[in-house]
């Protein structure tokens, strides 16, 4: 597996990756296949160097976005804020989330943030399980979000 800085390039892949990863999770998605571009062109205006794509024989698997230059109002600075992780399901179980997550909280560290932060959907306990065995921690719910941090060393 090769996990590489995602491109311009990559948007029908995320799209196409996007779309499979997230269904079932409609509630906490992107539906229209316009608003998942327009999606990706927005991660990359954020923070290109933090979006990343996991490739396997050449197909991408993968997703992150991990934006250095957010400013949390919960921790008053800038933090490594994910706001996107997904793999396809049929590549999950097999670590490249954990490694994604890993590739994001790095860059967030070489950018010199001490937090990072995400917000997962209050029912998708697959994701919550998961951010969980990575370190990260309940940190509040607005609606259906829940907040969950992670001190980074």
């Amino acid at each position: 597996m090769e996990i590489r800085k995602a491109e311009k390039s990559d948007i029908d892949d995320f799209v196409r990756v996007y779309t499979e990863a997230y269904k079932g999770l409609e509630n906490y998605a992107y539906t229209r296949k316009r608003d998942v571009k327009n999606y990706f062109k927005w991660l990359l205006s954020r923070d290109e160097d933090g979006a990343m794509v996991a490739v396997i024989d050449g197909e991408a698997v993968g997703f992150v976005a991990c934006d250095t230059n957010w400013f949390s109002v919960f921790e008053r600075k800038k933090v490594g804020e994910i706001h996107e992780l997904f793999v396809l399901p049929e590549y999950r179980g097999k670590g490249i989330g954990a490694k994604l997550l890993e590739k994001a909280l790095d860059y967030a560290l070489e950018r010199d943030r001490k937090v990072a932060e995400l917000w997962v959907g209050r029912t998708n306990y697959r994701a919550r399980r998961f951010y969980e065995s990575q370190g990260f921690e309940e940190a509040g719910e607005w609606g259906k979000w829940v907040r969950m941090r992670k001190e980074l060393v």
